[in-house]
């Protein structure tokens, strides 16, 4: 098949633009024109398509850091988020502006909650969305207490690295004022105040609710709404970004099947969280990890690894250089210990795993790049392709030094546009919010840099153009304020870090990225050309759907 359109970017900087795309068992057999490709239309049967003669056809994006699957977990909770929402039906659920809007929601749930004959028996509520940023700030045990103190509460941030609860869920969990658990906050008295910070804490407050989270068939109704939602965006490729946290062998399964019955028109890269391949594992797990790859194919493959290493942008939990927080908070890092880092990356540097290493703050940026330097001096790699993950707060020093050891950044732009104006005021001050997300650092370091969404774990959509908008303008919520104006970057930069930059980012830019010959037949197929629009009207330009290995999938509103 031939597929034709008005204009076509490859991301090929030799042949940049090209009329048409032969395709093949899908791939990529020929760019360029109708007359240019005759070698191979003389001797090949095949069909032009011209139903995209007048539109315009780019690789299909790349997101590479989502969680789509474990969305499923929370959106069928109850949600308090301050944005408007959907339910697992894809029915519209209102946002709550404020904290005290979220509070009176809670109550209301443990109001209409049914009588039951003893505290044993009643079941917790569980609520999602919160965002302390957005909201008003921390909810904590006493708030909770003060809406019951006999029905259990459970709430998660949007941004899943708190859980905040109430007294009688507590108790729940088996935790007590002696418990020694990374990541169990207390009041400044030493009081547990109801927080669950990070993976290891927060495993331990979702034990007791494991199964209303993991509710059957929650993994493959997420894939299926997710599915479209991509197509919505433009997305042929992403990666989940902590593979394992349920159960390696379930999440595995429910992709395939996903894509199996067409619910999921995408190419998946699965990428491990390292604590959970060591506690599963324990010391096979490199051998472990061997064989979870041996299932890979070209839609779904296990891939690299992943370390978080602090806290959240929007929950405020991420850790700071001085001056450090507005009010004095510390933050919080994750659960492998910083001093243990370059022993448990070692291991993978050595045999060639790629290593992700979450970093929301500029301290942790630094603990990753002393981290990235003792590697390098251990075992010295070329093309190693060690990423940052999100690298939202930062400084150009760093960029130069990220270059200058081979690594790369993924980058999450979206808190520029949604978050600056709230967090100048709230967690970080306004130097460091209204430079998050330098890009035009990276770039004059000469460090390759994608851009990512982190769906649907934070108040940001999965939508690259949205991304690439925010990385050319750097306008502020308002619409109006440009937010550190010299981390602007061009659009076809922006283009590159949701294309070829993006595969590069995920070690697929031998196969994905630009429209090659020889690459997988991924595309996405838009109204207006981004080379052409007004940078100002980059997000606006309409998608009419996506190109999985030459399959045609349409947008649906």
């Amino acid at each position: 098949k031939v597929f034709t359109a008005a204009r076509i970017h490859t991301m090929d900087p030799g042949r940049p633009t090209a009329d048409a795309v032969a395709v093949a068992d899908g791939k990529i057999v020929s760019v360029g024109t109708l007359a240019s490709m005759q070698p191979w239309l003389r001797r090949i049967p095949h069909d032009i398509d011209d139903s995209f003669s007048d539109r315009v056809i780019l690789p299909g994006f790349i997101d590479p850091h989502t969680h789509l699957r474990l969305s499923g977990t929370f959106m069928g909770l109850n949600y308090v988020g301050p944005i408007d929402s959907t339910d697992p039906q894809g029915r519209p659920l209102p946002s709550l502006p404020d904290r005290d809007a979220v509070i009176a929601r809670l109550k209301s749930l443990v109001n209409g909650r049914n009588e039951q004959s003893s505290d044993d028996e009643r079941q917790p509520i569980l609520a999602w969305g919160y965002d302390p940023g957005m909201q008003g700030g921390h909810l904590d045990r006493d708030m909770l207490d003060a809406i019951s103190t006999e029905v259990p509460i459970w709430v998660m941030a949007y941004a899943p690295h708190i859980i905040y609860t109430n007294t009688p869920m507590i108790a729940r969990t088996g935790v007590d004022e002696n418990s020694r658990i990374h990541g169990l906050g207390r009041f400044a008295d030493g009081r547990l105040n109801g927080w669950f910070i990070e993976t290891e804490a927060t495993a331990v407050a979702s034990r007791p609710v494991r199964e209303q989270l993991y509710a059957k068939g929650f993994g493959m109704a997420a894939l299926k709404l997710q599915g479209q939602v991509a197509v919505n965006s433009g997305v042929t490729t992403t990666a989940d970004m902590i593979y394992g946290i349920e159960s390696f062998d379930a999440e595995w399964d429910d992709h395939e099947k996903a894509m199996q019955a067409g619910d999921f028109p995408l190419r998946m890269l699965l990428v491990p969280f390292e604590p959970t391949l060591r506690r599963r594992f324990g010391d096979d797990f490199l051998d472990a990890y061997q064989k979870l790859t041996e299932r890979n194919t070209d839609r779904l493959a296990v891939h690299g690894v992943k370390y978080v290493n602090d806290g959240s942008y929007p929950s405020m939990t991420l850790r700071l250089n001085f001056p450090g927080y507005l009010d004095g908070e510390t933050g919080l890092t994750g659960e492998v210990p910083w001093q243990d880092m370059f022993e448990r990356m070692l291991p993978f540097w050595k045999n060639g795993i790629q290593i992700h290493s979450h970093a929301n703050g500029d301290e942790t940026v630094d603990m990753t790049l002393n981290t990235l330097s003792a590697l390098q001096q251990t075992v010295p790699r070329f093309d190693h392709r060690f990423t940052i993950e999100h690298y939202c707060i930062s400084t150009p020093a760093q960029a130069k030094r990220l270059a200058a050891l081979g690594g790369m950044a993924s980058v999450n732009p979206y808190f520029v546009h949604y978050r600056s104006q709230i967090h100048a005021d709230s967690g970080f001050g306004p130097d460091r919010a209204e430079a998050t997300a330098r890009l035009g650092s990276l770039q004059r370091a000469g460090a390759t840099f994608a851009l990512h969404s982190d769906y649907n774990l934070v108040v940001a959509p999965m939508h690259p153009l949205t991304a690439a908008w925010i990385a050319v303008n750097r306008l502020s919520i308002d619409e109006e304020t440009v937010v550190a104006p010299g981390e602007r970057i061009s659009v076809d930069r922006a283009l590159r870090a949701i294309t070829v930059d993006a595969a590069f980012v995920l070690n697929r830019d031998d196969s994905l990225g630009s429209i090659e010959a020889g690459k997988h037949a991924d595309f996405v197929v838009l109204d207006d050309d981004p080379y052409e629009v007004d940078p100002l009207n980059l997000r606006d330009i309409g998608i009419s759907g996506t190109i999985l290995a030459g399959d045609f999938h349409a947008a649906k509103s």
